[in-house]
């Protein structure tokens, strides 16, 4: 048998084709590495709330870990869920985060459509703090413990106000918990985060409030708000001298906040671990762990198996509320 001779045009496409898979390889491991530009850090409420506070303390320490900036967007409305939605829609790609917790968990329940599913369309990379919530008032007010302010509102049934940081917010279950064990009543007045509500109450719009400890920490110190009581199990270390809902004679009434960085599912194992390993790096730094705890706030890591399983028992937590204070989604 003879063999022709392979032309020099065929031959060089055929060595041309023989070196695809190569070229594809090198391609690959060529891609720019990860992170290789700024990330978005999506916080779904305004600027001076307790999360954006969080996020803003932390996202130093964590583009020092990452080697690029961390820049905080604040994405505020419909409780949260505006935010939560663009994020959900982003590239699954590490370069959209989320600050997400209890609160974009419960608000979820609180809109027939929310736009987003916090249990399918995100991965829970890691928690990072936790943070009562304080009954607080003017103080200026003639109202001076939680006593005080139960017995005016039995005795004028929904003529004060209350102010929330919007619907299905801690802030605002929270009330409606104390509310219905108390037998009381108040009027819900929705504003949009928790340094709203503190705004709310110095100014005298309302009657009281109860926004996360650590929003409203810096005003209590400095004497412009009274707080009556905070709705942790125990009492918040910043705030030795104020009761909790039990010692003050509410018991079974308790309530937490809390919160961590999510991603948009379909994000690779690789950088999930890369942001966890970022996060737990800045919450190891004393400063960090200081100026959160300065803010009222209480560090507590948590993986994100244990932050997934949080968002499931937030959101059962939410639908009992809801059928106990008689509360339909919007």
């Amino acid at each position: 048998m003879t063999h022709q001779p392979i032309p020099p045009l065929r031959r060089r496409i055929l060595l041309a084709a023989s070196l695809l898979p190569l070229l594809a390889s090198t391609s690959v491991m060529a891609a720019e590495p990860w992170p290789a530009r700024p990330i978005k850090w999506v916080v779904p409420y305004l600027a001076g709330t307790g999360p954006d506070t969080t996020a803003r303390i932390v996202a130093e320490a964590v583009s020092k870990e990452l080697g690029q900036p961390v820049v905080i967007e604040n994405k505020g409305g419909a409780g949260g869920n505006l935010g939560a939605r663009q994020a959900a829609k982003a590239a699954p790609d590490g370069y959209t985060w989320v600050y997400a917790g209890s609160p974009m968990a419960a608000s979820m329940r609180m809109y027939k459509q929310p736009g987003y599913d916090v249990l399918k369309d995100f991965r829970h990379v890691i928690g990072l703090t936790s943070s009562d919530t304080v009954v607080i008032v003017n103080a200026q007010s003639d109202i001076r413990t939680l006593a005080d302010l139960l017995a005016r509102l039995r005795a004028q049934p929904g003529k004060l106000d209350y102010a929330s940081g919007g619907v299905g917010t801690p802030s605002h279950l929270g009330v409606e918990m104390m509310l219905s064990v108390s037998q009381a009543q108040a009027t819900h007045v929705p504003y949009k985060g928790a340094s709203e509500i503190v705004n709310a109450v110095l100014g005298q719009q309302v009657a009281f409030g109860a926004p996360i400890t650590a929003v409203a920490y810096s005003n209590i110190v400095a004497g412009k708000l009274r707080a009556l009581a905070v709705t942790g199990p125990a009492r918040n270390p910043k705030l030795p001298s104020v009761p909790t809902l039990a010692e003050a004679g509410l018991p079974g009434v308790e309530l937490t906040s809390w919160g961590g960085v999510s991603v948009p599912t379909g994000t690779p194992d690789a950088i999930v671990s890369r942001v966890r390993a970022a996060f737990e790096a800045a919450l190891r730094q004393p400063s960090v762990v200081t100026a959160l705890e300065e803010q009222g706030g209480m560090v507590n890591p948590q993986d994100g198996e244990t932050f997934t399983r949080a968002f499931g028992k937030e959101i059962g937590f939410t639908e009992a509320m809801m059928k106990r204070i008689k509360l339909e989604p919007m």
